[in-house]
C-alpha cells in the first residue's frame, strides 16, 4: 500500500491548518481524485480515493473536527455557518508551482458535516487516445467518426469513468487555428490552449442549455458539452449537430447501445438520433497491474494477478480505460428508425464487429494490463 501518513494529535486551528495542508500536499502526490473528511459517532477521519478506490489516509482525533471542516469552508468560500444545508464551493491550492483547482461539497449528516474535496486534473494532461488504452482498430473508428464536419459523438459510462478525459485527446486532433472549439463543462476540469472554454454558473443562470444557445451564435465548428444532462440540452446538441456543427458530449448510460434508448426516453425522436449520432462509445476505468510485482496466474502463464509491493497500492499503479465502440451504421440507422430496443441494436452492433465491455476487458487481461478480478468487477456481463 502507498505510505499514506498519520495526522498527529492537534486541535487548535493553526494545528489544523497545518495538517489540512499536509492532508493535501499529500493527495496530490499519490494522484488521490477525492479527499473525504468525514465524521463518526465517536470518530473522524479522511479518506483519500487513489486509483478509484477509497482508502483511509488519516484518522485524527474528534476535536480537531471543526476547525478543519471550518478552515475548509473558508477556503473554499462558502458559509461557515450554515451547517444544516449542502453547500458547494471551489479553491485554488499551491502545489510544485503549479494552483490546482479543487471543487468542495458539503454535506450535513447525522454525526456533523462530510466534506469531498475533488482535485481537479491539475497537471492538464491530455494523452492519446492509444495512452488511454484504445486499441489500434477502435482509434481509427473514434477519429473517423470526429473528422466529418457534422453530427453528434457521444461517450458514456459512470461518473469518475475518464470521459471527460477523452473527450479532450479527442479534441486534440480537433484543435486548429482554423476551426472553433467551444467547450462548457460543469465546471472546466483541463485546460486547452485556443479553445473557448465556459463553466456553467447554474445560480446566475448560466446552464448548459442556456451556454450552449449562447454558443450557437458564436459561429463554432466544433462543440464539447460536458453532459446531456436533460431534454432540453439533449435537443439543443441534436439540432447542433444537424446544422453543421460537430457535437462531442457523454451521457451516463450501461453501455453504448442502451444509450439510443436514453435519449429516447429523453423525448428526442428517432429520425433525429439517426441522422445526427455517428458513434457512441462506452467505457470504463480499471486498475493497471503494478509492473513491478504483477506475477502469472497458476491458471494461465498468459493471465496476470496482483500482488503488491512498496512501488503500487495492493498491486496495483494507475488506471486504464476498456472501451465498446459503436459505429452508427446504415442497418443501425434503420433499427433507429424503427424504434428499435437496447436488445435489438445490441444484436445488430455485435454482427458489425462491436465487442461487449466484458470482452474489451479481456484484451486488456491477455496483455498482461489489468487483472480478470478488475474486469469482472467493472464491467456487465457479456
Amino acid at each position: 500500500m502507498a505510505n499514506i501518513p498519520r495526522l498527529t494529535n492537534a486541535s487548535h486551528q493553526g494545528g489544523a491548518v497545518q495538517q489540512l495542508d499536509a492532508l493535501l500536499q499529500r493527495a496530490l502526490e499519490l494522484g488521490a481524485s477525492d479527499v473525504h473528511v468525514e465524521s463518526g459517532a465517536a470518530s473522524f477521519r479522511v479518506r483519500f480515493r487513489i486509483d478509484g478506490r477509497l482508502q483511509v489516509a488519516a484518522q485524527p482525533p474528534l476535536s480537531m473536527r471543526d476547525a478543519m471542516v471550518s478552515r475548509i469552508k473558508v477556503l473554499a468560500r462558502i458559509d461557515i455557518a450554515e451547517k444544516r444545508l449542502p453547500q458547494d464551493g471551489r479553491l485554488q491550492y499551491p502545489h510544485k508551482n503549479q494552483i490546482v483547482d479543487i471543487r468542495v461539497s458539503s454535506l450535513p449528516t447525522v454525526h456533523g458535516e462530510k466534506m469531498v474535496l475533488r482535485l481537479l486534473n491539475f497537471n492538464q494532461e491530455r494523452p492519446t487516445l492509444a495512452d488511454l488504452g484504445f486499441d489500434a482498430e477502435d482509434e481509427a473508428l473514434l477519429i473517423k467518426a470526429i473528422s466529418r464536419p457534422h453530427g453528434m459523438v457521444l461517450v458514456t459510462g459512470p461518473t469518475g469513468s475518464g470521459k471527460t478525459l477523452s473527450l479532450y485527446s479527442c479534441l486534440e486532433h480537433l484543435n486548429r487555428e482554423d476551426s472553433n472549439v467551444s467547450c462548457v463543462e460543469d465546471p472546466c476540469e483541463i485546460y486547452l490552449p485556443g479553445a473557448n472554454q465556459v463553466s456553467i454558473h447554474e445560480r446566475a443562470g448560466l446552464t448548459f442549455a442556456s451556454a450552449l444557445r449562447a454558443l450557437l451564435r458564436q459561429d463554432p465548428d466544433v462543440i464539447m458539452l460536458g453532459e446531456i444532462r436533460d431534454a432540453e440540452t439533449a435537443e439543443i446538441a441534436i439540432q447542433a449537430a444537424h446544422t453543421g456543427h460537430l457535437v462531442l458530449s457523454t451521457l451516463h448510460t450501461n453501455d453504448a447501445p442502451s444509450t439510443l434508448e436514453r435519449l429516447r426516453h429523453m423525448g428526442i425522436a428517432p429520425f433525429q438520433v439517426a441522422s445526427s449520432l455517428h458513434m457512441v462509445v462506452a467505457q470504463r476505468l480499471v486498475r493497471r497491474l503494478c509492473v513491478h510485482c504483477k506475477k502469472p496466474s497458476a491458471e494461465s502463464p498468459v493471465v496476470y494477478q496482483a500482488r503488491g509491493c512498496a512501488m503500487c497500492n495492493a498491486g496495483y499503479k494507475g488506471r486504464v480505460g476498456i472501451y465498446q465502440v459503436m459505429p452508427i451504421s446504415a442497418p443501425l440507422q434503420q433499427l433507429i428508425l424503427q424504434g428499435g430496443d437496447a436488445i435489438r441494436i445490441k444484436t445488430q452492433a455485435q454482427q458489425e464487429g462491436m465487442r461487449s465491455l466484458r470482452e474489451a476487458g479481456w484484451r486488456k487481461v491477455l496483455q498482461g494490463v489489468t487483472s480478470a478480478q478488475e474486469v469482472l468487477a467493472l464491467t456487465p456481463d457479456a
